[in-house]
């Protein structure tokens, strides 16, 4: 059945204006984003058939160009409308931190992070820059491969926080394995550039570590 053949209020998009986005599930909200179907398919079907040829909402705005337009009636079109707005997603919540103080904002900071650095296949270490009021500067993945004390380097830090002209920072590194807990390698590292960026007077207000949807806090756990 077209969707238009539906009762009004089961229709998603006037669904969402009655209700608000937060009451679709999620082949609802996505067939919104695809806005037609296929033949023979409306578009809510349409969006079941990609969540469960994915696994799910996460791993479809992860897929990669090939694997996105390989799926029934995907193309390169939809791929870019997809990644546009993925992408202002993670501004959206960067000009969040910009207007607020990041470090007093936690949860937006986790979840900035975590829309930044879950997905990634290897580790990244990154900065978040801040202010002199903690507000965000800028987001700067500095290091990339495996995250241990021979290949992240306090003196690019340090530089890095310079040429920004940042009054703190917050340290953020994720962990491929989707297991979020902080290793003694981890530490070990946060203590070489507390210790480093102390010394042209820059404050670490925090290190996430980042895993599958979540993020440990250092300054949470007591380990700055």
């Amino acid at each position: 059945m077209r969707i238009q053949e539906w009762p009004q209020q089961e229709r998603p998009r006037e669904k969402l204006l009655e209700k608000g986005a937060q009451a679709l599930s999620d082949a609802e909200l996505l067939a919104i984003f695809l806005r037609t179907g296929v033949a023979g398919t409306n578009a809510v079907d349409l969006a079941r058939q990609l969540l469960t040829r994915f696994g799910g909402l996460r791993a479809l705005l992860s897929a990669n160009q090939q694997q996105f337009c390989s799926a029934k009636g995907m193309g390169l079109a939809k791929y870019a409308l997809l990644q546009a707005m993925v992408e202002m997603s993670r501004r959206y919540l960067a000009e969040t931190l910009q207007r607020e103080q990041a470090f007093v904002s936690a949860a937006d900071t986790r979840r900035y992070l975590i829309s930044r650095l879950r997905d990634e296949p290897h580790e990244v270490f990154a900065l978040l820059l801040l202010d002199s009021q903690h507000r965000l500067i800028t987001f700067k993945p500095l290091f990339y491969g495996t995250i241990d004390a021979a290949s992240v380097y306090p003196r690019v830090v340090v530089k890095t926080a310079l040429d920004w002209q940042a009054g703190a920072v917050i340290l953020a590194h994720n962990h491929p394995s989707g297991v979020a807990e902080p290793s003694l390698a981890d530490q070990q590292i946060t203590r070489r550039i507390v210790d480093a960026l102390a010394l042209v007077d820059i404050r670490v207000l925090d290190h996430f570590v980042v895993g599958d949807g979540e993020a440990v806090s250092f300054a949470e756990r007591g380990l700055l």
